[in-house]
């Protein structure tokens, strides 16, 4: 197994410290602050240690403070409700005494229903694009340094963007972006680690899409952006080690605020999850 996809599971499999209490830890890779995807999946982690028989098919969580990746996060874990189908659980993320993060995940019952979905975008397939080199020459390139950092590592995920134009232009475009991602490596088979990785992957992305309308990217130095909120929903089964087509769209951005929203799909065209974030999207002041 490659040592980001080790280093990434690892971070994922939190520390037990008593009942409903764990413990996570963020790789010392020189970030100013915890990645929100580690955050929201470490919480979706600690929620489904506490959980039997019931797999997760959503989840809402609130950014409240930046998380410092040189000390560990506690995850408390409140066991709402476990009724015959769903279970309910709150989970807050905790360091240096106050809380940074805050989620509601909700557990069903494997259970037979209605099913429908709309079609796959059609799109170029991920064999069809250019190989992740471009993207990590384009942020070495014209990325912050937190970004270039982080590029210049070896990294547990692939991204395949269809379209880079979005990065390289001042032009306003349509807030819209289609991403082709998946781990670097295999994972093991227990879905509940797939529902967890593809939580960290869920971050990766979503709030660029509402910065395309003014002509501006997370490139951009003379902006301050942040993940406010993120929401996910489970509808399918899926691998997060196989590729995932991250479809998303900004309907609409007001008060230093943007909205975007994603839709996931296999290889084989079936909706396997869905999200929603609002981001913060500040210009600084000089």
């Amino acid at each position: 197994m490659r040592p980001a996809v080790a280093e990434l599971l690892e971070t994922l499999d939190l520390e037990t410290l008593e009942r409903n209490l764990y413990r996570g830890r963020s790789p010392q890779v020189g970030w100013q602050r915890v990645f929100g995807g580690q955050v929201l999946s470490q919480a979706l982690v600690a929620a489904t240690r506490t959980v039997e028989g019931r797999r997760a098919h959503s989840l809402h969580g609130y950014f409240l403070r930046p998380g410092d990746p040189s000390v560990p996060i506690i995850y408390e874990v409140d066991r709402i409700r476990d009724g015959r189908s769903f279970a309910t659980r709150r989970v807050v993320a905790i360091q240096h005494g106050e809380a940074i993060f805050s989620m509601s995940a909700s557990y069903q019952a494997e259970e037979e229903g209605m099913s429908h979905s709309l079609p796959a975008p059609d799109v170029p397939r991920p064999d069809e694009l250019p190989d992740e080199a471009a993207l990590r020459d384009l942020v070495l390139k014209e990325g912050p340094d937190n970004m270039v950092r982080y590029f210049e590592r070896e990294r547990p995920i692939e991204l395949r963007p269809t379209e880079l134009r979005h990065y390289t232009t001042n032009e306003p475009l349509e807030p819209r972006q289609y991403v082709w991602l998946r781990a670097s490596d295999r994972l093991p088979d227990e879905p509940e680690v797939h529902q967890a990785v593809l939580a960290y992957l869920s971050d990766m992305t979503l709030l660029d899409t509402s910065l395309f309308a003014h002509g501006l990217s997370v490139f951009n130095r003379e902006i301050q952006v942040a993940s406010l909120d993120h929401a996910m929903w489970f509808h399918r089964p899926f691998r997060a080690d196989e590729w995932l087509l991250y479809a998303q769209d900004s309907p609409t951005s007001s008060g230093a605020r943007g909205l975007s929203r994603g839709l996931i799909y296999d290889l084989d065209g079936r909706h396997v999850a869905s999200t929603a974030q609002e981001g913060l999207m500040r210009r600084r002041t000089r």
